[in-house]
């Protein structure tokens, strides 16, 4: 299963571990993603979605259809 935001994209992002004795060693940062099922009025059906947290509160603000909008403009 790929660790990816179906909404926004964002996916995991590399970097650094330091431990007390200063070794590095790679590591990797997850995203928040949480599983959430979507009522679409206009088609009268549920999806489910796999989104990060920070996009499930930009979800509840906007609404479904706003956010797909706002992406694709941007992309």
């Amino acid at each position: 299963m790929a660790r990816r935001c179906d909404l926004t994209g964002l996916g995991p992002t590399y970097g650094g571990s330091i431990s007390h004795a200063h070794n590095v060693t790679n590591r990797r940062f997850m995203p928040n993603i949480q599983t959430k099922r979507i009522w679409l009025e206009d088609e009268k059906r549920w999806i489910k979605i796999k989104a990060t947290a920070k996009a499930l509160k930009t979800l509840d603000k906007k609404g479904y259809r706003a956010m797909i909008a706002d992406l694709n403009r941007g992309k």
